[in-house]
């Protein structure tokens, strides 16, 4: 409880076999109950007699996540966990900055933004973002150049990033590690992308940003200058008495009659 309250810990894991005691159960119902955005993960290295009746205490106690580590493969799935609640922090403060800066922009224009934090790591490409928000690709990428606003791809990589840097802040994340979550095919493609996008590598980009930097520099190049557009972008919908081409009419003329 003193760690939480004073060193700021981003989760916390305990031992099963350490919990079977009715007085650390109660200690830890009352840590998840007074900080409840606080990931606790039961970690289950031995089984006893104890164990199953442990187990659903915790349970009870608030504790809903529990890792079998006496297999390699549980320490994988830790990491995963950790990995993303971590992710997860970064776009709570991504949205909370956004619904800030496009206080007032069409729910079309507001949906775009929050699905770019909001979707699933593998949400890496333009198709399956548009697939996310019920438009064509096409649609997608036309309005924005419509209204001369960068790519549509811009802001995924640039959200992408954003996740990748609030990660790379674990000392313990390779660059692998943190490729892998972000569903990149390889850590080279990670370095590839970075190096397309920042035109830096993916060292240089570790050292350079953390999580809230990165998102600093997507508001400043993607969202601040163009907030005067924004505020009347509709890329999902098309805007009022907007016509296909083709099929658009000047009503300004009369029109002739036999």
């Amino acid at each position: 409880m003193r760690d939480l309250k004073e060193q700021g810990a981003a989760a916390v894991l305990m031992s099963v076999a350490r919990c079977s005691q009715k007085e650390a159960s109660a200690r830890v119902a009352r840590m998840v109950r007074e900080f409840p955005r606080i990931p606790a993960v039961a970690l289950l290295g031995e089984v006893d007699s104890q164990t199953p009746h442990t187990v659903l205490t915790l349970g009870r106690s608030g504790v809903h996540v529990l890792i079998d580590v006496r297999q390699a493969g549980g320490w994988r799935e830790l990491r995963s966990v950790l990995m993303a609640d971590r992710t997860t922090e970064i776009q709570r403060v991504a949205l909370a900055q956004l619904t800030t800066d496009l206080a007032g922009v069409p729910v079309d224009c507001w949906r775009f933004f929050e699905t770019l934090f909001r979707c699933s790591p593998q949400v890496s490409t333009i198709r399956m973002l548009a697939r996310r928000l019920e438009v064509l690709p096409s649609t997608l990428m036309s309005r924005f150049f419509r209204a001369q606003l960068p790519a549509p791809k811009r802001y995924l990589a640039m959200a992408r990033l954003t996740r990748a840097a609030s990660l790379f802040e674990n000392p313990g994340l390779s660059v692998a590690n943190v490729a892998n979550h972000l569903d990149y095919s390889s850590p080279q493609s990670f370095g590839r992308h970075v190096r397309t996008v920042l035109h830096i590598t993916a060292v240089e980009f570790r050292q350079r940003y953390d999580g809230e930097g990165m998102l600093h520099r997507f508001r400043e190049e993607l969202v601040l200058p163009f907030l005067p557009v924004l505020k009347t972008l509709t890329p999902l919908s098309a805007p009022p008495g907007w016509l296909p081409s083709g099929q658009q009419t000047r009503v300004s003329e009369t029109p002739r009659t036999g």
